[in-house]
Formats: structure tokens, sequence, C-alpha cells
């Protein structure tokens, strides 16, 4: 079940970036986010109805669930997205990816888990992998402000990323399925952009454009209504370190689609990359082995 959960994130927010550039254009980013999070948030909560789960968290679990919408579904996304405006989408994904680090950092900082040897290590070969495989893209982006504004952003937006796993991870150690945290938590995070595009004075906009209304479609609901539950079952079952890995494996799905639609080209460091990504996932996912118990040997009375 876990490698089917880990499989599905992976193929689901591997393709998800296309979906996203598809709706950079005429519509202000808030408004899309809080689309795409409102028509999430309504199929769960239709199908929490239909299957009898429907229910509201008590107070305590609540505001955990503010918390983690403003994390999940609001402010990361707005940082991701705007970070787009001023660097590659890929050094985008390359800041994303290192969910990994900071959640193994946060696990041990807000939730007491020790740092696990093949954890670090599986993470740095997957950093260096995707340093290989964006290194043509890293070398020709010259330093600007613009640039740092962009790094910052993407910075930002991981930090709340990870922020909302750990968020998710007390959530379900209360007793909270994601499915119903996250209808919640999408809710409160539309609901926080909409708001937030009132006050700022950011007019309302829809592109009904095959093409707008599609990428809307897919990132709802594969993207948000089974991405998210798939990944943030996955943070409660393995740990918001392990699953967190997922992050660093759909870059390279994501470079496969661009090779298909965009016309990404494989270059020689970026195979290298693809083969460090795939031997530190193994790593990550190498169960230890069992040390047999040693005979003991009971030493003569004296």
């Amino acid at each position: 079940m876990n490698l089917f959960l880990y499989a599905l994130t992976v193929l689901i927010w591997g393709t998800t970036w296309i979906a996203l550039k598809l709706q950079l254009g005429p519509v202000p980013i808030p408004w899309s986010i809080a689309y795409r999070f409102a028509l999430a948030a309504a199929v769960l909560f239709i199908w929490l109805a239909a299957t009898g789960r429907l229910k509201r968290p008590d107070a305590r679990a609540m505001k955990l669930i503010a918390a983690q919408g403003l994390c999940l579904f609001c402010l990361n996304f707005i940082c991701f997205l705007h970070a787009s405006r001023f660097i590659p989408s890929g050094l985008v994904a390359v800041l994303f990816s290192t969910a990994t680090v900071w959640n193994a950092f946060n696990a041990r900082v807000f939730l007491g888990r020790p740092l696990a040897p093949r954890v670090l290590a599986g993470s740095a070969l997957g950093m260096a992998g995707l340093a290989a495989l964006f290194w043509p893209e890293l070398t020709r982006h010259d330093a600007s402000p613009d640039t740092l504004t962009g790094l910052a952003l993407g910075l930002a937006g991981t930090l709340c990323f990870s922020a909302g796993n750990m968020l998710s991870t007390r959530l379900q150690a209360l007793g909270n399925a994601p499915v119903v945290t996250n209808a919640w938590g999408m809710l409160i995070g539309a609901t926080v952009l909409a708001a937030g595009c009132g006050v700022a004075g950011v007019g309302w906009a829809f592109d009904p454009s095959p093409t707008y209304v599609g990428a809307l479609l897919y990132l709802a609901i594969p993207g948000s209504v089974i991405g998210f539950t798939a990944y943030l079952t996955l943070v409660g079952r393995l740990g918001p370190e392990r699953a967190a890995y997922s992050t660093v494996l759909f870059p390279v799905v994501a470079l496969n689609v661009s090779a298909w639609v965009e016309g990404y080209q494989w270059t020689a460091p970026a195979l290298f990359g693809l083969v460090l990504v795939m031997a530190g996932n193994v790593i990550v996912f190498r169960k230890p082995k069992a040390v047999p118990a040693a005979a003991t040997v009971t030493a003569p009375a004296r």
C-alpha cells in the first residue's frame, strides 16, 4: 500500500507543473489557487458526506487544521508561483525538493525524532542528483536581485510545505484522517485567499478557455484531492522525513513530461543525476538489516 501511495504521489505531482504553467496568464495567482482548493474542498466534502464520514473536528484539531490550511493550501503556493516569475521553474523544483532535508530537521526539532543516517544519506544523493539534472539551467542563470527574490520565495514556500507536514503528523497522531483535515484545510486556505484578494483589491477574474479550465480540474482533483490525500497518508505511515522523498523524485517525472511537451533535451549530467536520485530513493526505503540476537555467554561463577 505504501508503495502504491508513493508512486501515485510521484506521478501526480510530477505532472502538475505543466498544469500550473498553463494557469499563469490573465487570472491573478491568488484567485487561481483559491479556485483550485475551493473545488478540491467541495469534492472532498461531497465524498465525505456520501460515505458518512463528514464531521467537524474538535476545537483543538481545528486550530491545527487552520494552520495546516495556511501552510499547505495557501502560502506555499503563493510563494512557489510568484517565485516562478523571477527564476526558472527548474530552480523552483530544486528548492522544493529540499523538503526532505527540512522535514528531517523539523521532525527532529518539533517531534523529537532521531535523524536516521539512511534518510540523510539518501536525501544527500537525491539533492546531488537534482543539482546534476538542473546544472545547465543553474549555470545559465546569472545572479541578480530577481534571482535572490525568487530563491527567497522558493525557500519560504518549501518551509511552509514542511511546516504543513509537521502539522499533519500531529493531527494524524490525534486520530484525524488526512481526507478530513484536507477538506477543512483546503476550505480555510481558499477562504483566506479570496478574503485576501478582497482586502488587497485584487479584482475577480476567470478564464473560461478549455486550457485553463482543464488545468484547474486536473490541479483540483488529481493534484489536490488525490495527491495531497495520498501524500499526507504517507506522512502518517512513514513519517515526514521518508514521505518527503517523493518531492525529490517527482521533478524527474516533470522533466520527462517536459521532454515530451516542451522539448526538454536530456544531457549526460542529467542522466547521471537521474541515477543518483534513484540510488538515493533505494537508500531511503531500504529496510535496515535485522541484527541477530547475540548468543549470551554466561561467565562462570567465581
